[in-house]
């Protein structure tokens, strides 16, 4: 991503961002609310509009692609929400989805061994954590080059927050994909990357490793706190 200024419809919510992102490297994305982080999402997916800039990944060229190409292309999304279908199963979410690769669904399984045990219920059966664990798994059986997880904590019981920390947490030791965290728990997203980048009124007032910053709390307070 070089030189990015995306949006919704004339406004204008990106602008001039560069993001470098190499495989097995993980990154987190902090700022204050409205400040442009689910969009940058969204325009990696092609789901902005992209003004000007280059998106590309692996060597392709995505700024033309539609979403389900950049899929097909490797890339994973984890929508912000619980974003399961009512009516599927868990099964059914899984298998209209799965690409071929080491992520399958018995591995997802495996993974969420929650998900395991409601196979068969259907995506208005399950409680929020577990429909949130369902749209990562989800995720997962694309298999991925790059997973893009926006806000995966946001409202869930600290016994699920933890549940998928340590799951996040192996995706990104074990190197197998890139990782794009968004999250407003600015520390815990540190904690899980390699990098962070902050946003404010949708440009990067900083980059830079994520212990750094974390190592700086009066820095990440100014850069991330609500005024």
């Amino acid at each position: 991503m070089t030189g990015v200024t995306a949006g919704y419809g004339p406004a204008v919510v990106l602008e001039d961002i560069d993001v470098a992102l190499a495989d097995g490297d993980s990154l987190a994305v902090l700022g204050r609310n409205g400040v442009g982080k689910s969009t940058l999402l969204a325009t990696l997916m092609g789901l902005t509009r992209l003004f000007r800039g280059t998106l590309c990944w692996r060597g392709a060229d995505l700024a033309r692609l539609p979403t389900h190409r950049r899929a097909r292309l490797g890339l994973g999304w984890v929508p912000q929400g619980r974003c399961t279908w009512a009516s599927l199963t868990v099964d059914e979410h899984l298998a209209a989805v799965a690409r071929p690769g080491p992520w399958t669904a018995e591995r997802a399984f495996r993974t969420f061994p929650r998900l395991a045990e409601r196979r068969g219920n259907r995506g208005n059966q399950l409680s929020g954590g577990e429909q949130r664990m369902l749209a990562i798994a989800r995720a997962l059986v694309v298999n991925p080059r790059l997973l893009l997880l926006d806000e995966p904590m946001e409202g869930l019981a600290p016994i699920v927050v933890h549940e998928l920390v340590s799951v996040i947490r192996s995706l990104v030791v074990d190197g197998g994909m890139a990782v794009i965290v968004v999250e407003q728990h600015a520390r815990l997203a540190l904690s899980l990357t390699q990098r962070v980048l902050v946003l404010d009124r949708g440009r990067i007032v900083h980059c830079g490793p994520s212990q750094a910053l974390l190592a700086e709390p009066a820095t990440l307070d100014r850069l991330v706190a609500i005024p």
